[in-house]
């Protein structure tokens, strides 16, 4: 016999063991594994194979990699030095017009005071001390050397010896293929824009919280990089769209807020040799009418190539996630914007194949609930410490259950599960152990859509047992699914 019962809505963060032992036709989670014997299974999920970045270490780097390394911490060590990072057109082309004749106006400036020493015999100023003061207007003639120029809290005088200085220099370099005078142009150029928009107080701002839900940092992936959501559906929305890009003022607040975001990602970032240097973008495309919106176009491609020229290698990839067709006509009009190496770091993703290729880089745990993962806003029942995401495969055809055991009586067992592509038929139960026991039915059996997102689940017990999940493949494809469970004791128990 059967008896209906609903399934408890618990909120806990108490740590359970991790599960999880998988059989051939019933999955039975065994308590008491451990971790370790959990963990050296054979990795089901698949992850992508072309993820790894190029190594930071210099014991690494490539004969020519190092030659052009050396090569721009030389010109960058000279350039502070003779204060002439900042230095505009005018004052450049001067500067290298007249480096020629420096040597000889010094020469004749010598001569000259050499003549007025032995001419002056009571002169309050020495020969070195005149010769000090011709020196001094080098660089520009008022300023001080200022050897504390730095990059998202890195030095860049290489003679300072920072560690992370090779690091931030060696992504200028890659950005530019290696080439030494375009990498020191670019950082050079770097070092202005963020003066002229006064990037190293950005954190500072307050830029309001209207844009909260287009731009967030949420999450890590597998190798540990901050990952970053942007939302272009949300500018669906009229009011928000026009608030956003309805004047020329909009848009630069827009674009100022952007880079606000960036920088917060890249407070996450350890600029060592083994830390992690780089973000991971997300771009959802639901919803987004692109080519359709003329100041959203003309500000997301202004944001990009300014991006791109100021933040060299700071993107591990680019994901596209729900792209629509429009997309693609779009991309050939953006596409002679980018360089071949940010084209290299762009994923793009059918709607169908959302949360599959998201697992190739992200953990089901760190993946929202609205893209298919577990990761919930204000998640009280799981925490990062808990619930271990286990997977296993239905077959074409084939019926498949989990079985989480419940031997003791009275605590709460909470779990989720996902099925990437959805499209089967799905049940909860409580089978108790006694076998004079009614069994309990916690969800009737349904059949699930591709829509569907991943289910969250409690029961709590009155008798020893164990909770069965039921899952039937009717389709003609394989299905994967991923789960993970934890209970708690009630505090009246």
């Amino acid at each position: 016999m059967t008896v209906e019962a609903q399934a408890e809505d618990t909120q806990v963060a108490l740590p359970e063991k991790e599960p999880t032992k998988l059989m051939e036709e019933t999955v039975k989670v065994v308590e008491g594994e451990s971790a370790f014997e959990a963990k050296s299974k054979p990795e089901t999920v698949e992850k992508s194979s072309s993820y790894r970045e190029e190594s930071n270490f210099l014991s690494d780097l490539k004969e020519h990699e190092m030659k052009a390394l050396i090569e721009l911490k030389s010109k960058i060590e000279e350039c502070i030095l003779k204060n002439n990072f900042f230095m505009n057109e005018e004052q450049e082309k001067a500067s290298k017009g007249g480096g020629q004749k420096e040597e000889k106006v010094v020469k004749e400036q010598e001569k000259e005071e050499k003549t007025e020493a032995e001419g002056d015999k009571g002169g309050d100023k020495t020969v070195e001390e005149e010769a000090e003061e011709t020196e001094k207007p080098v660089a520009d003639g008022k300023s001080e050397v200022d050897t504390e120029i730095a990059l998202w809290g890195v030095p860049l005088l290489p003679s300072k010896g920072a560690e992370g200085t090779d690091v931030i220099l060696l992504k200028f370099l890659r950005a530019r293929d290696l080439k030494v005078d375009d990498a020191f142009a670019m950082l050079k150029k770097t070092l202005k824009w963020r003066k002229g928009w006064k990037m190293d107080s950005i954190l500072d701002e307050d830029l309001g919280t209207d844009l909260a839900s287009v731009a967030y940092m949420d999450g890590i992936d597998r190798e540990g990089h901050p990952v970053c959501y942007n939302n272009f559906g949300a500018f669906d929305d009229e009011e928000l769209y026009q608030k956003t890009f309805g004047s020329e003022e909009n848009r630069e607040k827009f674009l100022r807020w952007r880079f606000q975001l960036m920088e917060k990602g890249i407070q996450k970032l350890n600029f060592k040799p083994a830390g992690v240097s780089s973000l991971l973008q997300i771009n959802d495309l639901k919803n987004c009418r692109g080519p359709l919106k003329k100041e959203l176009r003309v500000a997301t491609k202004q944001a990009i190539a300014l991006l791109q020229d100021n933040y060299p290698e700071l993107v591990a990839k680019n994901i596209l996630i729900n792209v629509p067709f429009w997309y693609y006509a779009f991309n050939a009009l953006l596409s002679p914007f980018l360089t071949q190496r940010t084209k290299s770091k762009f994923v793009v993703t059918r709607p169908s194949k959302v949360t599959e290729t998201l697992l190739k880089y992200i953990p089901a745990e760190e993946i929202p609930v609205q893209y298919g993962g577990f990761k919930r806003e204000n998640d009280f029942d799981f925490s990062m410490q808990d619930g271990f995401v286990s997977e296993l495969i239905v077959k074409s055809g084939s019926t498949r259950t989990i079985e989480i055991p419940t031997p003791d009586v009275g605590p709460t067992t909470i779990w989720d599960l996902t099925v990437l592509g959805w499209e089967i038929k799905y049940k909860e139960e409580f089978v108790p152990s006694d076998e004079g026991s009614y069994t309990v039915i916690i969800q009737k059996g349904k059949k699930i859509s591709s829509n569907e997102a991943p289910i969250r689940n409690s029961f709590r017990n009155n008798e020893p047992g164990n909770v069965v999940l039921t899952i039937a493949n009717g389709s003609s494809k394989k299905k994967r699914i991923l789960y993970r469970y934890k209970t708690k004791k009630n505090c009246s128990s």
